[in-house]
């Protein structure tokens, strides 16, 4: 298997850098003077189940996309087939040069039905982590991101009280049957993602706009409280997710005392604008009190960061005149990973890592610049003492990206829809190469 997969991986490198024309060697492209990284710092990608695997239809988010009227532009379906394919993205990660691999499990795969579990698919995923090893891909395991199981979301998702504990039950079963092959792991992804949407320009009527889908998903399970998690009330969800993560780190540390677990949160660099701005308190806004949950239970702080959101005395306001947008239609804005970091340094005081970074734009220069401004940010924070042990550019493919569905390309490589050949762009050998060379 090994074999295959590298030969695979191979042909896939050289017709990424064929189709190139004008690109400088890969190891060339490095400028000399550069700091060294420590030999355990993690370079890698980030991918979650359902955007890359398809066909999760035992997911509320498949419920969602196929309701009407839906936000969804478009269906998941095949997505990018890597529930089939994951050994070649995993080969193409570590010909690349990456040492770390940052993938989610799918609970609605793991626990098809309330409290049973499916030990065929707990198999699957042992393949995919034990397939990293193989590769000398370090395994970085979310175990929520954004999705769960159509029972959980037909019950009331995050918005009923006993949700924490289910959350945790699942969280047990995965650390005890698993666990000992992942690296690092996480509970959710972007914890605070019902709190961004709040705060952030052009999505504050997310959660209204959502109502009808919400409603029609509810009319298809034949639930009267459906509810999806980035959509949920934030004033009940909060402090249930909350407590589902604190419940979830101690069931994983049950199980598995030695594995390290953390936190991601969506960490937009909020900036003031003018005199009495309210930056401080749509910072507040966006955290809360996850600093806290972070504080008290997390060995980690995933930071995830793609942007900036000005605020002036009224409140968050649009890019400036002449800004250069993303395809995600926000600024595109690359120092805000550095001052990201520095705020979760100051304020939650743990190990960072770099869960997520990354454009979605059709100019693959464009990447390679976001690329080499967030990571020369990144070298600053490192030259200021402050512990950051990993990049994780989103995503190594371009995947189903939610609501915006296949319009919005994150990815280091491109995904043909019809027959899924992975093509690799001139910035996945950029960045394998600032990987294997560990400087930045």
């Amino acid at each position: 298997m090994a074999e295959w997969a590298s030969e695979i991986s191979r042909r896939t490198l050289i017709a990424g850098a064929a189709a190139t024309i004008g690109y400088a060697g890969a190891a060339d492209s490095i400028p000399p003077r550069r700091r060294l990284l420590p030999p355990d710092f993690l370079w890698g990608t980030a991918i979650s189940a359902y955007q890359s695997e398809g066909n999760n239809t035992n997911s509320d988010a498949w419920i969602a996309e196929n309701v009407r009227p839906t936000l969804f532009k478009e269906r998941s379906g095949d997505a990018c087939d890597s529930y089939h394919r994951y050994p070649q993205d995993i080969a193409i990660a570590a010909r690349l040069g990456f040492n770390c691999y940052r993938f989610g499990i799918e609970w609605a795969r793991i626990e098809p039905s309330d409290g049973h579990f499916s030990y065929a698919e707990l198999d699957h995923y042992k393949r995919m982590l034990e397939a990293c090893h193989a590769s000398g891909l370090k395994p970085v395991v979310t175990f929520n991101h954004f999705t769960t199981p159509i029972w959980f979301a037909a019950r009331g998702g995050f918005e009923m009280s006993d949700s924490p504990d289910l959350f945790a039950r699942y969280c047990g079963k995965l650390a005890e049957q698993l666990g000992g092959l992942m690296h690092l792991a996480t509970t959710f992804n972007e914890a605070n993602i019902q709190q961004l949407i709040q705060v952030m320009p052009g999505m504050s009527g997310a959660q209204a706009a959502a109502r009808p889908m919400i409603a029609a998903a509810a009319k298809a399970t034949g639930s009267s409280r459906f509810s999806r998690l980035a959509y949920a009330d934030p004033a009940i969800a909060t402090p249930l997710m909350q407590a589902a993560h604190r419940q979830g780190y101690d069931a994983i540390k049950a199980a598995r005392p030695a594995l390290s677990v953390g936190l991601t949160l969506t960490t937009q660099d909020v900036q003031p604008v003018g005199p009495e701005s309210l930056a401080d308190t749509y910072r507040e806004r966006l955290y809360g009190s996850w600093v806290e949950v972070a504080r008290s239970h997390a060995d980690f702080i995933g930071v995830q960061a793609y942007t900036r959101i000005l605020v002036d005395a009224t409140g968050p306001v649009g890019p400036p005149p002449g800004a250069e947008l993303t395809l995600s239609g926000y600024e595109y804005y690359p120092r805000a990973l550095a001052n990201t970091i520095r705020w979760a340094h100051a304020t939650i005081a743990k190990p960072i890592y770099v869960t997520e970074n990354g454009i979605a734009t059709r100019d693959d220069a464009r990447r390679i610049a976001f690329i080499d401004e967030a990571l020369a940010g990144l070298r600053e924070c490192l030259d200021e003492g402050i512990p950051v042990h990993s990049y994780l550019y989103w995503s190594l493919l371009d995947n189903f990206e939610w609501t915006s569905g296949y319009g919005v390309p994150f990815g280091l490589a491109a995904v043909d829809r019809q027959t899924f050949a992975r093509t690799l762009r001139p910035s996945a050998l950029h960045l394998g190469a600032i990987a294997k060379a560990n400087r930045i």
